[in-house]
């Protein structure tokens, strides 16, 4: 099953582009190619859409929803965590209070560097 999606299907974006990363922390990691996707609660970028992240351009590839329940620990080190309860640990720091509801759905933006 594939998670290729048609952009025309996706619902209008709820942020934009440059605030998709923005701890400086998660800029580093995907300026070394140790973080290829980030997930939001709402939509920052469409699929081809361009993030530059100091000089350096990464080519959004897929944008799709997932539920925190289906989270892998491959899909946490996407993020650039060791395992998904690294992963977790991390947004739940980030996020005081929030639950990690397993049938929550988040939009996961995947992305790779531009040459």
């Amino acid at each position: 099953m594939s998670n290729q999606h048609n952009s025309q299907q996706l619902p209008p974006k709820t942020c934009t582009i440059d605030r998709l990363v923005t701890i400086e922390a998660d800029v580093e990691k995907v300026i070394k190619g140790e973080k290829t996707a980030t997930r939001r609660n709402g939509r920052y970028a469409d699929i081809g859409e361009v993030m530059t992240l100091k000089d350096h351009h990464f080519r959004v590839d897929n944008v799709y929803q997932q539920s925190l329940g289906m989270i892998t620990d491959e899909d946490a080190k996407r993020e650039g965590y060791d395992n998904l309860e690294a992963y977790k640990q991390s947004i739940l720091s980030l996020h005081p209070g929030m639950p990690w509801g397993p049938k929550m759905k988040v939009w996961v933006h995947e992305f790779s560097a531009v040459d």
